[in-house]
């Protein structure tokens, strides 16, 4: 295995007694809430494998919540999440499967407001990195390494090339780049990873093309 740096070895900084288990879950949690793009209301979190067997002696179930709530791996709140979200009026509920998974630290969130929903399948892969695997029931793999933009469009010629246009006029170099649908023709969702960070002006000009029903970030910070 190829290591990046020495953090990639002695693992992240963060609150909590396992990478894979608290700071990998608290980056799944806080990925949902980039995605979805606002605090929300309602989360049922379901957990498989060594998440649902593990998950109170690990602090999973308060690493998720805190991230959901917007804190980092090493903000000493996410001790304190579960009253947190308690005070804030956030109710989160969390359902244990016996289903295998095909990843063995997969959790499965489902976030909503009085202004939406989303649900994102997320996995913790070790050293506290964390990947989202399912976005809505599309499938696809977002490292969350590096500024993510998810647009969600119709399955139309020209689309990806036109918010590709739009980041070329920004100077922003794509890194990485998945396109999933369920069936040709219907909606596709695409995902961008850049090397540089994206900001709202961005944003709206892909909002504003032809075919674009949503557009997303996942931030890196």
């Amino acid at each position: 295995m190829k290591y990046n740096s020495v953090f990639d070895i002695i693992g992240p900084v963060m609150i909590g007694p396992s990478s894979s288990h608290t700071a990998g879950a608290a980056r799944i949690g806080r990925a949902a809430r980039s995605i979805f793009g606002r605090q929300p209301k309602k989360a049922i979190i379901t957990l498989y494998g060594s998440f649902a067997k593990t998950y109170k002696g690990h602090g999973t179930d308060i690493a998720l919540i805190g991230g959901l709530l917007g804190f980092d791996t090493f903000d000493n709140r996410i001790v304190d999440s579960i009253v947190i979200a308690k005070d804030l009026g956030f109710d989160v509920q969390f359902v244990i499967s016996e289903e295998e998974a095909e990843h063995p630290n997969t959790a499965r969130v489902n976030i909503k407001d009085e202004n939406g929903a989303l649900e994102i399948v997320g996995i913790s892969i070790g050293g506290g990195k964390a990947e989202i695997v399912e976005i809505n029931g599309f499938k696809l793999k977002i490292s969350g390494l590096s500024p993510s933009l998810i647009v969600l469009h119709e399955d139309r010629f020209g689309v990806i090339a036109s918010v590709s246009n739009v980041l070329s006029k920004f100077e922003i170099n794509i890194a990485y780049m998945e396109v999933a649908r369920k069936e040709k023709g219907s909606l596709a969702l695409m995902v961008l990873e850049t090397d540089q960070p994206i900001d709202w002006h961005v944003i709206e000009e892909i909002e504003g093309l032809n075919y674009v029903k949503r557009v997303a970030l996942l931030k890196t910070s």
